[in-house]
């Protein structure tokens, strides 16, 4: 997959899995992975600024493989921060649709 529609949609999709529910660092990568190839390098930086702008906080909590993880859940500023970036993702993949539906790559799945 194109680097760049990664790297724009891994925001969504971090903030749209902490909704669910508090994950660590290597849990996202995890979940993220099972469906979209990411690096480790990628993911971090993400959290930090995501902690930054106050749409995620932190906490450690025991874990039973050894040291205390850091566990990022999301805030109040990050679940309307969400909501936003959901209504805009629709609003992209609908243009992007609607070019695909009048061009000659369009497939009916």
């Amino acid at each position: 997959m194109n680097v760049q529609l990664k790297k724009g949609s891994l925001e969504l999709l971090v903030l749209l899995i902490i909704s669910q529910k508090d994950q660590y660092g290597y849990s996202l990568i995890q979940i993220i992975s099972n469906k979209i190839i990411i690096s480790e390098g990628t993911i971090y930086p993400l959290l930090r600024r995501l902690i930054n702008e106050n749409y995620l906080d932190s906490y450690y909590k025991a874990s039973k493989e050894g040291p205390p993880r850091k566990y990022y859940r999301i805030t109040d500023s990050g679940k309307e921060k969400l909501k936003s970036l959901v209504v805009e993702w629709y609003i992209f993949a609908d243009s992007i649709n609607s070019f695909l539906k009048e061009s000659d790559y369009y497939e009916k799945r």
